[in-house]
């Protein structure tokens, strides 16, 4: 978040870095200047006018509230608040209009859930999307240090013959594949894929919409890659829906298959573009559509969405 506030030269006054106490003594540079860390307290929002949360949603449930009272912007980006009425739920490219002005709280969404939406709104306002079919294949890096660093020494004990240590997941990551994010439901599905459910009908402000998901998490450091079919009301062909995406905000259409040009991680990596390729008709289905999506999950899917939200505010005079 802070990389991404200076990169796009957010106009900041005065930045504080608010931490549990183990962090207090670090310091962190912002625009050549050294900031160091404080330790987060209930009076730490006075005088503040924006918040970006992503401490988890307990540190979230307890000082978001906290901040507002203390006439503070919260864009929080743990899943605190996602699915409070009451709360905005906010990717800027899909529905901005959403961003309320003065003290509140208002959501990021899921990583996941950020780069589809984006990739599919132009699609939903041309032709009304009726289903989604997604499957993920999310980096570890969605999961935090300590699981990049658990692939990293994961590949080089199996390249030395020996056993994979496990401390993050339940199986070996590294050379392995696991379709199993969050915690299992009752309903068979994970944690993670009901936030992909619920989220799109959200942001789509359309509780009938049918989604289902299935997340994979795959032995790759940073960027998140969906296949994404969808069933539309009206006819849209591929070249119709290339055509959208290569004029929509925040999409980056890489689409030319016999020259071997398609997303992929590495591509996404360190950028803030939705990146769309492999886009075709869907013959299974009467109007569908299947694409490919990429982007980077920390910073489209966290960071630059979060910083986008406020730049929002301001363009609208909200903030």
């Amino acid at each position: 978040m802070i990389q991404v506030l200076e990169e796009r030269n957010f106009p900041v006054k005065e930045i504080r870095l608010l931490a549990s106490a183990r962090s207090l003594g670090k310091v962190l540079n912002f625009k050549g200047k050294s900031i160091p860390v404080e330790e987060l307290r209930e009076d730490s929002f006075k005088g503040v006018d924006v918040a970006l949360f992503s401490a988890g949603s307990g540190v979230s449930k307890k000082f978001g509230p906290l901040a507002v009272s203390a006439g503070c912007v919260v864009i929080d980006n743990s899943s605190a608040f996602r699915m409070d009425a009451n709360v905005p739920l906010v990717v800027p490219e899909v529905n901005g209009d959403a961003i309320r002005g003065g003290p509140g709280i208002i959501a990021n969404p899921n990583c996941s859930t950020i780069q589809m939406v984006v990739a599919l709104k132009p699609i939903h306002d041309a032709a009304g999307i009726r289903r989604i079919v997604v499957t993920t294949f999310q980096a570890v890096s969605g999961t935090g240090k300590r699981a990049i660093e658990e692939l990293r020494h994961q590949v080089s004990e199996v390249l030395q013959g020996k056993p994979a240590t496990r401390e993050v997941y339940p199986h070996q990551i590294a050379f392995n594949c696991l379709p199993h994010i969050g915690a299992f439901l009752d309903n068979g599905f994970t944690e993670e894929e009901m936030k992909m459910v619920h989220e799109t009908q959200k942001i789509f402000s359309d509780p009938g919409l049918r989604v289902c998901a299935t997340t994979v998490r795959v032995p790759v450091y940073h960027g998140h890659s969906e296949s994404v079919n969808v069933e539309t009301q009206r006819p849209l062909s591929a070249e119709e829906a290339r055509e959208l995406l290569s004029r929509a905000e925040g999409v980056k259409v890489m689409d030319d298959p016999l020259q071997f040009q398609y997303p992929m991680p590495l591509d996404a990596e360190g950028k803030d573009d939705t990146l769309v390729g492999r886009i075709r008709q869907d013959p299974s289905v009467e109007n569908g559509l299947a694409m490919w999506v990429v982007a980077d999950n920390i910073r489209k899917g966290a960071a630059s969405n979060a910083v986008q939200i406020a730049e929002k505010m301001i363009q609208r005079n909200l903030l």
